[in-house]
């Protein structure tokens, strides 16, 4: 079976622009939720959220073509360009060669998608009738542009693939390129999830649902992993990229090589359409680990694992359920933690930032910590790193991803190895 690796990642979210600023203030347990200022929240029950801060679209695209893509695009196409670049894979105009653009897809994913020019667009067209409505309008929103602009950006002619399963789409866009690699249709594949539903729309929606966290008067407080005064998760908002390369061709140009995908899970509850389970997350897990303890031909030892940790009452309880049945019990748990107390949940793109995140804590050898994990639960009770990063030796690391409609992805990592 060929050999899949990553040689390049990007990321930005509510901590930093880029994926060194980003994990280097995560690992300092920093926190970037706040008060929304993307809109006018006053009235909303809950008014906080980890937005990307001072982002200037027009430094990722021409100015005059910013109108014609949605938030979340521009926020892809700043991890895809920091991903692109640092897989030393594109020309001074930031695009593949010729000899290599056919073997080269991508794979994009979001949640949501354009949630604000939805909202923007029907007030216009409720108000002002249909004609004003934007021409960009669907171009701007459908989920699958995020790969259309991306692929014109770098040249990609491979496979041009999407991925919308909610808060699982990021994994599963990784799983979905490791696929395509393995099966022969690509040599290499861009692996992006996006997101950026901060919009009255997308608050007001996942607040009527009871999903949000209300703390509004302890913004940095309010995402709380693994805490026993969880109450809901924060929207966050941010883009990863990965870039996903067949090993021989990784090889062949001496491309520096961050790790090995030995693994991938995927399951489905078959049971409510936001309410989660133990057997679907474990199942994927189950899967994953299957799949890499196969590939590395042994008995596989996992040294972290990123978790969904979403802060909600019913995810933190079950994923630590399903963690306890993977591992034979809680005494044979590897560390675990959540880094959405930092950067919030970003939906579609939380499972991309958090392959990254594994991914620099692979490479730097130290393990995030989760933050305001401060008060004992009974039903959370597993080594979450609480509150401080933590220096270890990371060789394989295992990512979750779970979304509404009881769609579940993992993906494992393993340092790379001759």
């Amino acid at each position: 079976m060929r050999r899949v690796v990553i040689t390049g990642i990007g990321m930005i979210n509510s901590l930093g622009h880029n994926s060194d600023e980003s994990f280097d203030r995560i690992v300092a347990g920093e926190c970037g939720i706040d008060k929304i200022t993307i809109f006018d929240a006053e009235q909303f029950s809950v008014q906080i959220a980890g937005e990307v801060k001072d982002f200037d679209p027009s430094t990722v695209m021409e100015k005059k073509e910013v109108k014609k893509a949605d938030r979340f695009i521009h926020l892809g196409l700043k991890a895809s360009q920091e991903a692109m670049k640092d897989a030393g894979i594109v020309d001074e105009e930031n695009k593949v060669s010729s000899d290599m653009s056919h073997r080269f897809g991508i794979v994009s994913a979001s949640g949501i998608g354009g949630l604000g020019n939805i909202q923007k667009n029907s007030v216009v067209c409720d108000t002002q009738g249909p004609r004003k409505i934007s021409p960009f309008f669907i171009p701007s929103a459908l989920v699958n542009m995020l790969g259309g602009f991306i692929s014109i950006e770098h040249g990609l002619r491979g496979p041009n693939l999407s991925v919308v399963t909610a808060c699982a789409a990021g994994t599963h866009a990784i799983s979905d390129g490791f696929k395509t690699i393995v099966a022969g249709g690509a040599d290499r594949m861009l692996a992006v999830g996006a997101e950026s539903a901060i919009c009255g729309a997308g608050v007001g929606g996942f607040a009527a649902m009871k999903a949000l966290s209300t703390r509004n008067d302890e913004p940095q407080k309010s995402s709380r992993p693994f805490d026993a005064t969880r109450e809901g998760f924060v929207m966050g908002e941010g883009a990863g990229a990965l870039v996903l390369e067949e090993l021989d061709s990784a090889l062949a140009r001496g491309a520096k090589i961050y790790a090995e995908i030995i693994g991938f899970g995927e399951s489905g509850d078959a049971n409510h359409i936001t309410s989660p389970v133990v057997d679907g997350p474990y199942r994927a897990m189950k899967a994953a680990y299957d799949m890499a303890e196969a590939k590395v031909g042994g008995s596989l030892k996992i040294d972290y694992v990123n978790a969904h940790g979403t802060s909600t009452p019913a995810n933190d309880k079950n994923e630590t359920a399903a963690l306890k049945m993977l591992f034979d019990g809680k005494e044979n748990c590897p560390p675990v933690s959540s880094t959405k107390g930092q950067i919030g949940h970003c939906l579609g793109a939380a499972g991309a930032i958090e392959a990254v995140i594994c991914l620099k804590a692979m490479a730097q050898g130290v393990i995030p910590p989760t933050i305001n994990q401060e008060n004992a639960d009974e039903d959370c009770d597993l080594d979450y790193v609480p509150n401080k990063s933590r220096n270890a030796t990371l060789d394989i690391v295992m990512s979750n991803s779970f979304g509404f409609g009881g769609t579940n992805g993992v993906v494992i990592f393993r340092k790379y190895t001759k």
